[in-house]
């Protein structure tokens, strides 16, 4: 009788209300949250300039690095993403390491690599022409692009390979060239695939732009620094800067809704409202789309014409001559790279290398003082405690809130929404920044080891990303076990302990070894807060040394690629025992 009672949707936007009363009131009267606000800040001239313009002069250099670096991803990511399906095995494998490189090691260092590393293999004369035409700028906007574009050659591969083999044997039977295959089966497919998931690789690399403060450019995340810096007003500056992420993730994901409902196929009498508001806006790309059909069946050949010209014999020569000299440039290109990558590793200073990678593994452990962490426990050692740590951690809140985001009743599916959205609307860095200030100090009065901040952010911000996982996991299940479920008198949770959750983690596995390599991998950004993680140890070393860029940045490059790239071994291996096998396309 309750049961029933509170599954009648007035009774749970009733329940809703009283708890959003529950939590005003008790911040209002019952919290004691002493801290005086000032959000006049941002709207009027202080002693150091106009705040409000600060914010709206950093989100207009975070919108220009988004979108920039969006066209380089997008650019790397298609080419690479086709060169990883080409039968060369040269072009196959160049671009299976660029994937595989720019995958498993952290932004962040590949942005400390470029702008404190890169420099120093060039001349002093170049190297202060470089740093004349804003070299953070564009260090941070290519390498946020190349970054991505690994990640987009994967989705565009991934892409290709969902097709059919069948509609590729059809269409070369029909007398379709591989040109027209690929215009007018393979792609149109494939987008269809890739947009979801590349709508979330738009949206990651929009909040991939706050690392770029740790080089130098006044995005926004930088902003907020400098408004807390100068005025004090660590909370308003926050919540400003959490306010406009969350906002242009908003926007980021409802242009991509909008574009994933164009490309959705639906009989003419069931199109939805949403999908006339695509078709007004997307008319003049349609338009100009049929203009270049009709342009191209008006030139095509005719079927009667089929003697071939001396002038068509002679092109046709010409291109296969044309191929095969690029494909020698191309070998030797790649040649001479490797040699000269070969040559610099070859002139490196290993004995410097050799001589701090202790403290690139456990940076002072076992020798650190009382004011570090367990001894001085760092490098990459602490990288991969906390990473350990956070994921355990989030995978038990993750459970909990994707069982309550994939629930029917509107008290924990709202709650649990709010929460996942919330935490995957901005960005990592921004949430370490909101545990380490405001939440521990602030709301819990508690002051601990930045250690053990940055560990419990990462726990509550993969714990979003999991609980979507599991949510996933759980819609994977055929409803009619549910149903048997119920109809054999189980209850809610008894149908999850022994037949959804068995089967869902079963289908999870690797996708929870993939959340466990970011979170080792994103353990670098709390080099921020002064963790002592591998990055931050290996900057500390860099800063004694001084002269040695090269060696202590590609050293600590090489140390997470090794683990990132064993982990993904795994989760691959992982993904084959437990999907069924799917035939490769070769172009």
């Amino acid at each position: 009788m309750i049961k029933t009672y509170f599954e009648k949707p007035p009774v749970q936007n009733t329940i809703l209300v009283g708890m959003v009363g529950l939590v005003i009131y008790y911040f209002a009267f019952v919290f004691e949250f002493k801290y005086d606000f000032d959000w006049a800040v941002f709207v009027t001239e202080g002693q150091y300039g106009h705040m409000g313009h600060l914010m709206l002069n950093g989100l207009n250099t975070t919108l220009t690095v988004t979108f920039y670096s969006t066209l380089i991803a997008l650019a790397c990511g298609t080419i690479f993403g086709l060169a990883r399906l080409s039968k060369f095995k040269p072009v196959y494998w160049f671009a299976t390491c660029y994937v595989e490189f720019f995958r498993n090691t952290p932004l962040m260092i590949q942005l400390f690599f470029w702008n404190f590393a890169l420099p120093n293999a060039f001349p002093e004369e170049i190297r202060f022409k470089l740093f004349e035409m804003d070299f953070e700028f564009w260090c941070a906007t290519i390498g946020c692009g190349i970054f991505t574009g690994a990640f987009m050659a994967e989705i565009i591969r991934a892409g290709i390979q969902s097709i059919p083999k069948g509609l590729l044997e059809a269409s070369y039977s029909s007398g379709l060239t591989f040109t027209q295959t690929l215009r007018k089966i393979i792609l149109p497919l494939a987008f269809r695939e890739i947009i979801p998931p590349l709508g979330s690789e738009f949206l990651n690399n929009m909040k991939n732009t706050s690392l770029a403060m740790t080089i130098g450019v006044t995005e926004l995340f930088w902003s907020m620094q400098e408004v807390l810096s100068l005025t004090y007003r660590t909370f308003e500056a926050i919540v400003v800067a959490t306010l406009i992420y969350l906002i242009l993730s908003l926007i980021i994901a409802g242009i991509m809704y909008v574009v994933n409902e164009k490309l959705k196929i639906m009989p003419r009498d069931k199109v939805t409202p949403l999908r006339k508001i695509a078709d007004i806006i997307f008319w003049p790309f349609d338009l100009i789309g049929q203009v270049l059909e009709y342009v191209l069946w008006y030139f095509r050949k005719s079927p009667d014409k089929r003697t071939v010209s001396p002038i068509t014999r002679l092109t046709k020569t010409s291109v296969k001559q044309l191929i095969l000299f690029a494909k020698i440039l191309f070998i030797s290109g790649l040649a001479y790279s490797l040699y000269a990558i070969g040559m610099a590793i070859a002139h490196f200073n290993f004995t410097v290398i050799w001589a701090n990678l202790p403290t690139l593994l456990f940076w002072r452990f076992p020798n650190g003082d009382e004011t570090e962490f367990f001894m001085g426990f760092g490098g990459l050692a602490g990288s991969i405690l906390i990473a350990i740590i956070a994921i355990t951690g989030s995978f038990f809140i993750g459970l909990i809130i994707g069982m309550g985001r994939s629930a029917k009743n509107r008290v924990l599916r709202i709650p649990c929404t709010l929460y996942i959205e919330l935490f995957r609307g901005v960005p990592l860095i921004l949430v370490i920044f909101w545990f380490y200030m405001v939440v521990l100090p602030f709301v819990f009065k508690v002051y601990i080891q930045a250690f053990w901040a940055g560990t419990i952010a990462l726990t509550f911000f993969f714990s979003a990303y999991i609980a979507e996982t599991v949510r996933g996991g759980i819609e994977n299940i055929p409803p009619g076990q549910v149903e048997a479920a119920k109809a054999s008198g189980l209850t809610y949770f008894q149908t999850m302990r022994k037949i959804i959750l068995p089967q869902a983690l079963k289908q999870m596995l690797p996708a929870l070894v993939g959340m466990f390599i970011a979170a080792f991998k994103d353990t670098s950004l709390l080099y921020i807060i002064g963790v002592m993680e591998l990055l931050r140890a290996g900057y500390a070393v860099n800063n004694r040394l001084m002269v040695y860029p090269f060696e202590i940045y590609t050293t600590i490059l090489v140390l997470y690629f090794i683990f990132s790239y064993i982990m993904s071994l795994y989760a691959k291996r992982l993904e084959r025992r437990l999907s069924p096998e799917r035939v490769r396309i070769d172009m």
